[in-house]
């Protein structure tokens, strides 16, 4: 796997062009969906990761932070895709049932 040091200390560029936390399989885009998904502080993101260490998790947060329209672009990507992927399935039965119910 080739990897691309970046000027921040935790974080490097992958093979697929996306910046990940050096030494770990965690990419930054990652850690950030859920600190927005969740509202996760900092201490909360090493606590849900403990193999992060909070410079990790800072430095991860500033890449972001300086890349902001870039990443969230990404984001919105990737949620497109998995919104046409879910888009043409059923409802599993269980849904279904809970629907016909009144529970969904």
């Amino acid at each position: 796997m080739s990897i691309v040091k970046t000027e921040y200390e935790h974080i490097a560029i992958g093979e697929d062009a996306m910046p990940v936390i050096a030494g770990t399989t965690m990419k930054v885009i990652e850690l950030v969906t859920e600190k927005i998904a969740y509202g996760w502080s900092p201490e909360e993101l090493h606590f849900q990761h403990p193999y992060l260490t909070l410079g990790q998790i800072h430095s991860a947060l500033a890449y972001y932070w300086d890349h902001e329209e870039e990443l969230n672009q990404e984001i919105e990507r990737r949620l497109e895709q998995v919104e046409r992927t879910r888009r043409p399935l059923k409802p599993s039965p269980l849904i279904a049932r809970l629907r016909s119910k009144g529970l969904l």
